[in-house]
């Protein structure tokens, strides 16, 4: 609450507060704290921060967007409420999301605050507990579904183009598995839009593999990866890690995906499930007999990484973390749910219950843990690493599309930043305290790829991308007048 005051008041103050001490305000503006913050939004709510477009304004949704003061806007996030992180339908409660996320791409990734713009689309929501509470602040009824739902999310796409023109970078953050998937496929051809949940954490989790290999040893291609959670995020990476395989080794992504398994609620996903199972899970369909937890498909898979994104806590259990290192010398574990209550397991779990052997990430902050006299820091595969520089890097290049092999480069560039020194602390992401020189790496990267594809519009092509991509960057700097 201290620091959205602090924003409104004064922003330069903000960003440079931010900048200055990111490591230990990050967990703060973004996970775990927004998580808290979204549930009690409506009482914690003191003056809007973003823009509020509800089924009311169906038929205005231009009108609606020409209402925001500034007029030249580089980044959007937008939510619609149903899935705050591993929190479920918080409605127009949301909207502490892409505020938060925004703030992000202007502290790590030097996007300007005035060409940053958070929407929540007010649809209803599905959660009792809002509707009976008297300070919530959207709309109450149930949530729209079907054409209603999409003719209003189609007519924002088209106002969006309409005001901004195609170059202004759609994020669509927290939107429910089964709308997250359609609205990427629907748009990707005709905007530039982006999922955080899916594009964003498959190249944070891709960029931990790239580099936990460095441990574990090998290429991508001679693991094999266990998904536990067969969303959005969990098919997202595995789709990533598909396509990295495949131009590694040159070979099909239908072959890359043989060596990826995926566990839902129903156990693990198999041939003779594809009748009741989701288009997006069908992929991973591999011919096994079926297989009911989660244990018993570790004992026949035999992963050499566990990969988790259900939103279940506590489901990496001490049998779960002990089989993972009886089959391998180094399992790499990533307890990606968010936020803590929800992770699989917690840091000081995969490192006892391992031996010290697990190369562990997660995606909430842990504390380093102490094993046998010797020190482990967790590292966070947040997606902060990612959409910041990633956002910067399409903004800067004029990118008028997102093509899946601009975020392959990003996991790439990412992988890249983590050194020997790093390794020796059992890291698989750099620290935090760089993340601006991180994200100028990524978004140079972007840029390279989005130039090579005939997709960026900012001509001439820079020389340097990477010190173009700095000069780009706003920083909160107080001028001396003296």
């Amino acid at each position: 609450m201290f620091l959205m005051d602090l924003q409104e008041r004064n922003e330069r103050l903000f960003y440079k507060l931010m900048i200055d001490n990111v490591e230990e305000l990050l967990p703060v503006v973004y996970t775990p704290t927004v998580g808290e913050a979204c549930q009690k939004y409506g009482s914690i709510f003191r003056r809007s921060q973003g823009l509020y477009i509800s089924l009311k304004d169906k038929g205005r949704v231009l009108e609606v967007l020409r209402n925001w003061p500034e007029k030249s806007i580089q980044v959007i996030v937008v939510t619609d409420g149903e899935r705050i992180l591993g929190l479920g339908d918080l409605g127009c409660q949301g909207m502490g999301i892409p505020v938060g996320k925004l703030a992000l791409y202007t502290a790590l990734g030097g996007v300007r605050p005035s060409a940053c713009l958070p929407i929540t689309i007010d649809v209803g929501t599905n959660n009792e507990e809002l509707l009976n509470d008297e300070f919530y602040i959207g709309l109450r009824q149930k949530r729209a579904t079907g054409q209603e739902y999409t003719e209003l999310l189609d007519e924002f796409m088209v106002a969006v183009k309409q005001n901004y023109g195609q170059k202004v970078l759609v994020q669509f953050e927290d939107f429910a598995n089964h709308n997250a998937f359609t609205l990427l496929e629907k748009y990707k051809a005709t905007h530039l839009v982006f999922n955080d949940d899916i594009q964003g954490t498959a190249a944070v989790v891709l960029a931990g593999l790239m580099a936990g290999l460095k441990f574990a040893g090998g290429t991508l291609a001679d693991h094999t990866f266990l998904f536990f959670g067969a969303g959005e995020a969990g098919t997202g990476i595995a789709e990533l890690v598909a396509l990295e395989i495949s131009m590694q080794s040159k070979t099909s992504q239908e072959e890359a995906r043989k060596n990826i398994w995926l566990v839902d609620s129903k156990g693990l996903i198999v041939s003779s499930r594809k009748d009741s199972i989701q288009p997006f899970k069908k992929l991973y369909a591999h011919e096994h007999e079926p297989v009911k937890d989660l244990l018993s498909a570790i004992k026949d898979i035999k992963p050499t990484a566990l990969i988790g994104s259900a939103g279940v806590g506590q489901s990496f259990t001490k049998e779960v973390i002990e089989a993972m290192s009886s089959i391998n010398k180094r399992p790499i574990i990533l307890a990606l749910s968010n936020p803590t209550s929800k992770s699989e397991c917690t840091a000081e779990q995969a490192y006892s219950w391992s031996q010290g052997r697990a190369i562990f990430g997660s995606g909430s902050p842990f504390d380093p843990v102490k094993y046998n006299d010797k020190l482990f820091v967790p590292a966070q595969a947040n997606n902060a690493y990612i959409f910041p520089g990633f956002g910067l890097g399409v903004v800067t290049s004029g990118a008028i599309r997102v093509k899946d092999d601009m975020v392959l480069a990003a996991a790439e560039a990412l992988a890249e930043q983590v050194t020997a020194e790093h390794f020796d602390k059992g890291l698989i992401y750099p620290p935090f305290s760089s993340i601006r020189k991180i994200s100028a790496n990524i978004a140079a990267r972007v840029a390279v790829k989005a130039y090579d594809l005939g997709l960026a519009s900012h001509l001439p092509r820079p020389k340097d991308l990477v010190k173009y991509a700095e000069s780009c960057m706003y920083s909160p700097i107080y001028r001396s007048y003296r």
